[in-house]
């Protein structure tokens, strides 16, 4: 839906994104290991919550709502109840009324749809917080948390990594239809390492992959899965990362922003912000993004806009075929050119549509909650001219976040514009 009453990004706050390979992250091999240890998922919802505020100038006692995106603190953090553990991150946001919002992956889009909706029901600033910590557990132990996001009944005994076996299933489906082979994929996680690697919040920030060795297997890039039908499709770097990390925004209303006062400095639209679900375990053509397909035509619709209106992406590339999908979903390109425009450049820094500019999940990191809300975040930077040397070139004025959860079966789809 259209906002009735105008909502805009404020501003925000992020931490870097950490897990292994990121010079921060403290495991047995760290100099730091024993004497130091990594931010807990409490440090990262107060740590946000506190900076966010900080950055936009207000007391944190003029929140009138808050929310908190986040998957698995149960089992990653043994927390739940994390709207309560957000409200005792600053004295002022004793009282304030938070609540925790879950959708898979797609929690931190909810939480900013979720302030949406706080805005059209009379709040005046709200404070949207996405945060996770995953890296307290084996990667097999954990890929079992996150199979929590599939119908698990159902889909958990396709792999013993039952995401990366889903998403591997799809890039069978989209080669064998396109007539292509997964090597076609290698320039999007080409173009993720490269964008990350001028960003200092990214987890991947140090570590370089080319498309020729993102297109074949190696040592350092195998394919993993015990699935004999799925094992070739899906190689270490066509996946998301398994991050740490946390993100907030501030949504207003023009009352809000009156508030705020001359500490505010520019702020960005929402425009639109549309929420869709499909059947959990039940994906009808495994080439298509339906979810998040059916999500974008309702927020084109409803702000009036087309893909071509679009300047900056930032979509939900979990998996390198994923970013080839969703693009397809958002109209940047038709059916089957998914790869295409990425190989063409298109979707660079330098191209008509850039595309996850800071690394996207691939590269930038996927600590699950904080994803959907970075999207929002990162969009708000880029208008904004703040993200140093990934920044792109010209400003741009229109975006779009396209942030899903489980195999596409929650998708929140959020347009975000840049007026003079």
């Amino acid at each position: 839906m259209k906002p009735a009453r105008r909502v805009t990004v404020a501003g925000g706050a992020i931490t870097p994104f950490i897990g292994k390979f990121h010079p921060d992250f403290i495991w047995k091999k760290h100099p730091d290991f024993g004497k130091k240890e990594n931010p807990t998922l409490e440090q990262y919802i107060h740590e946000v919550a506190v900076e966010a505020c900080k950055n936009v100038g207000i007391d944190p006692a003029l929140v009138d709502r808050g929310y908190v995106g986040n998957f698995v603190g149960e089992l990653f953090s043994n927390q739940g109840h994390l709207g309560s553990m957000a409200a005792a991150a600053a004295e002022g946001l004793t009282y304030t009324p938070f609540t925790r919002v879950e959708g898979a992956c797609a929690s931190g889009g909810l939480g900013i749809a979720a302030g949406v909706d706080a805005i059209q029901a009379g709040a005046d600033i709200v404070l949207v917080i996405g945060a996770e910590v995953q890296t307290t557990r084996n990667a097999k132990e954990g890929a079992d948390f996150l199979a929590r996001a599939s119908h698990y009944e159902k889909e958990r005994g396709l792999d013993p990594f039952t995401f990366p076996a889903m998403f591997a299933r799809r890039t069978k489906a989209y080669c064998e239809r396109h007539g292509v082979t997964p090597e076609a994929l290698a320039p999007i996680i080409a173009k993720a390492y490269a964008n990350a690697n001028r960003n200092p919040n990214a987890h991947m920030r140090e570590v370089q992959m080319s498309a020729e060795q993102a297109a074949q297997a190696s040592d350092k890039n195998p394919c993993f899965l015990d699935n004999e039908e799925l094992h070739s499709w899906l190689r270490v770097g066509d996946c998301s990362q398994v991050s740490d990390g946390g993100c907030a925004i501030i949504l207003c209303s023009d009352a809000g922003l009156e508030k705020l006062g001359e500490t505010v400095g520019d702020p960005v639209e929402i425009v639109a912000c549309e929420v869709a679900c499909g059947p959990l375990g039940q994906v009808a053509d495994l080439t298509k993004m339906d979810v998040t397909a059916a999500a974008a035509s309702k927020a084109y619709a409803s702000a009036g806009w087309n893909a071509t209106d679009v300047e900056i992406a930032e979509v939900h590339d979990c998996f390198s075929i994923t970013e080839a999908l969703i693009c397809e979903a958002l109209g940047f390109c038709k059916e089957g050119e998914g790869t295409q425009i990425a190989a063409n450049g298109d979707t660079s820094l330098e191209g008509r549509i850039p595309v996850n500019t800071g690394g996207g999940l691939m590269a930038f990191g996927h600590p699950v909650g904080a994803t959907g809300v970075k999207q929002a975040f990162e969009v708000f930077r880029q208008m904004n001219g703040l993200c140093g040397d990934y920044q792109m070139q010209k400003k741009p004025t229109r975006g779009i976040c396209a942030n899903m959860g489980g195999d596409d079966r929650t998708s929140v789809v959020t347009l975000m514009e840049k007026k003079s």
